[in-house]
């Protein structure tokens, strides 16, 4: 959902990685080649969006300091910073009137549709030789790769969701903290146990309003080893009337009115939810690391009380964000926004010195996402959140452990207006003892297709 996959200071803070969005304006200095951004003193300009706007001084400011930094240390490269992120409304005209910039943040939903339409550049040439690209977890670089097998873009920030529970419920359960369910069985017997606690407690909670039930069903159809929609002979088609679709809403209406651990109280949303497991009175709920800390701050809570296991199944849903390249860029200005996209967002560098600006604050250290690199470059990254953490990491080991069996997909196309549709679906079967699983999926497949055809 892109409200959860975009960057913010809470991500930010969360992995104390400095992925503040925005950009300082600066003056570009001399006048240039219009069409590779040059100067007459060698000096390339190039412009990115997502400057922090003045409502937020204090992200502003941290961007400002970083571009001073960069420049510093890369005195050929001006960064020309504008407000704003990627709006699919206005994208296709900015490009047209030139008004695109040189380098843009996108979500992970929007790559393909680029890609597709030719809006991104390829970059495949350009990547050799940039420090840590090389590491990049290959299942979000692969986001950005076109059907030719050429890379368009580079991930920035990610998550994938899991399963939030409150260990002092699962302990007075009689239930291991350290050992959460690795299967929606055991979510079930778990759900169960902490129902049986009485006092209002619930044991499992679900979304199911404001496109939010839509994108958990998703995650659920995921983990059941299913699609929402999948492409066919190039064109997309709804895929989620399956026996995955169907596994997945079986196990919600199960909790809901057989064993009843989900509570009486439905249509749902993520405050909600947050609000429920931050009084103590929920067992379980599907999350990202992020609510972690909002949870934590809002209701006064404390990390000891709150573990994180992966979804259970063999794939759960994913998000995340990262920058293209217009396509009219010159290969000077893509070199040098590689340059900068590097030094901020991919630099296991300058981690410690990213993590030592925030340990002194009331900021998480140590949450086990953004993750995104393998090998050298994630140790690295590791040790150090591993140095300063505020957290206890133990609580989301089992998080970690199985981040390999379970594999991270990213969201549908059209993803909000099939979150709509899939709203209905889950709204039904949390609300309707008697709801006709079948008919739901076969209705809602029916108006997916729809807004499918529209794909381009």
């Amino acid at each position: 959902m892109n409200g959860m996959a975009g960057v913010s200071r809470r991500q930010l803070l969360g992995s104390a990685t400095a992925l503040a969005l925005g950009l300082a304006l600066t003056g570009c200095g001399g006048s240039s080649d219009s069409s590779s951004g040059v100067d007459e003193n060698g000096v390339v300009t190039i412009s990115v969006n997502g400057m922090p706007a003045k409502t937020q001084p204090e992200d502003r400011k941290d961007f400002e300091d970083l571009v001073k930094q960069f420049e510093a240390a890369h005195p050929k490269i001006k960064i020309d910073a504008r407000e704003g992120q990627m709006d699919p409304k206005t994208f296709a005209a900015k490009l047209a009137g030139g008004q695109l910039e040189d380098v843009y943040y996108v979500y992970f939903t929007d790559p393909a549709g680029l890609i597709q339409r030719r809006q991104g550049a390829d970059i495949t040439k350009y990547l050799k030789g940039v420090p840590y690209l090389d590491q990049i977890r290959p299942a979000l670089q692969d986001v950005f790769k076109g059907p030719d097998g050429k890379i368009y873009g580079v991930p920035t920030g990610n998550y994938s969701l899991g399963l939030v529970y409150n260990r002092a419920l699962f302990e007075k359960a009689g239930l291991d903290p350290d050992e959460p369910p690795t299967t929606w069985e055991e979510v079930r017997t778990a759900a169960q146990k902490i129902s049986a606690l009485g006092d209002g407690t619930v044991g499992y909670a679900d979304y199911s309003k404001n496109n939010q039930g839509g994108w958990h069903l998703t995650s659920w159809i995921y983990s059941m080893g299913g699609d929402v929609a999948t492409q066919q002979n190039g064109k997309w088609k709804a895929a989620f009337d399956s026996d995955a679709g169907r596994k997945a809403l079986q196990a919600l209406h199960d909790m809901r009115w057989t064993d009843k651990s989900m509570g009486t109280r439905q249509l749902l949303e993520i405050a909600d939810v947050q609000k429920m497991m931050g009084s103590g009175k929920l067992g379980m709920y599907m999350a990202g690391p992020d609510n972690i800390p909002t949870i934590v701050k809002q209701f006064e809570s404390k990390y000891d009380d709150y573990g994180l296991a992966a979804l259970p199944g063999t794939a759960t849903l994913g998000g995340g964000d990262g920058f293209m390249f217009n396509p009219k860029a010159s290969p000077e200005k893509i070199k040098a926004g590689l340059q900068w996209i590097q030094w901020k967002y991919l630099n296991p560098d300058r981690e410690e010195e990213n993590v030592k600006k925030f340990s002194g604050l009331d900021v998480p250290i140590g949450l086990p996402q953004p993750n995104l690199f393998d090998g050298e470059a994630q140790a690295k990254n590791d040790a150090i959140h591993a140095k300063y953490a505020n957290v206890p990491q133990a609580n989301y080991q089992p998080f970690v452990d199985r981040s390999d069996d379970v594999a991270v997909k990213v969201e549908p196309p059209n993803a909000q207006q099939l979150y709509t549709v899939l709203d209905g679906v889950m709204q039904s079967v949390l609300t309707k003892e008697d709801a006709d699983l079948d008919k739901l999926l076969a209705d809602a497949a029916k108006r997916a297709d729809s807004i499918l055809a529209t794909v381009k």
